[in-house]
């Protein structure tokens, strides 16, 4: 494991409560409620396993689950597998989870028709490295919801220490370039959705061009679709 790794995991572990104490209202009702509704319109229970690739303490996994899908879920950090693991215990649904490094997994090629990545390739050492491994563990045709932390999303704090020249756990990148790069890299772009903070009038988002929705988001997700070879 990687310098990167070993202290992406350490600090991962260490907010793991924080995370798991306000998972819950963040998938339900907080920026990430839209994300499962828009992955499973592109993505039905029988297009084969789901992979949700940096899965934290689960909750996505365990909703997934829930609703008829095979989740595999991977997250660097072994407290918030164990809080995973905690969240679906004593329930008889299609759901695993272990610790893994979505830059480098031990799946074959192909073996997912889903995949979920909400603000994840961010934190890896090589956003391109990373989005390469995943668009090799799609099924051709198979659909990967990619989440991108937006210029106003405080997450974004976590690579200020890079301007002092210190060694930071996150490659801050802006929507266009995850977008630009997923096309330069085997994916087709099916939706494009910028998520944006409480207090942003959905009638003056409406009203900008694409780029300043970008500029004005928390998050962008973008459904991508596994090019044909």
């Amino acid at each position: 494991m990687s310098q990167w790794s070993v202290e992406a995991a350490k600090q991962w572990n260490q907010f793991a409560a924080d995370w798991h104490a306000r998972s819950g209202a963040m998938w339900e009702t907080g920026s990430r409620r839209t994300v499962l509704p828009m992955f499973m319109r592109h993505v039905r229970p029988e297009a084969g396993p789901i992979l949700d690739a940096g899965c934290g303490d689960g909750y996505a996994s365990f909703k997934l689950a829930a609703n008829g899908y095979r989740v595999e879920g991977v997250d660097i950090a072994e407290e918030m597998i164990r809080l995973a693991n905690e969240r679906v215990r004593g329930k008889d649904w299609p759901v695993r989870f272990q610790t893994g490094d979505v830059s480098s997994l031990p799946f074959a090629d192909a073996s997912f028709g889903g995949i979920l990545c909400i603000n994840v390739t961010e934190f890896t050492p090589s956003p391109l490295a990373a989005l390469r491994e995943l668009h090799r563990l799609l099924t051709p045709g198979g659909v990967l919801l990619l989440g991108i932390l937006g210029p106003t999303a405080g997450p974004r704090a976590h690579s200020y220490r890079r301007l002092y020249g210190e060694e930071t756990i996150q490659n801050t990148m802006m929507p266009w370039e995850a977008r630009q790069l997923a096309a330069e890299n085997g994916f087709q772009l099916l939706e494009e959705v910028p998520v944006y903070k409480d207090g942003v009038p959905t009638e003056l988002a409406g009203r900008l061009s694409a780029e300043l929705r970008e500029a004005l988001s928390f998050m962008t997700l973008f459904a991508l679709e596994k090019a044909p070879c």
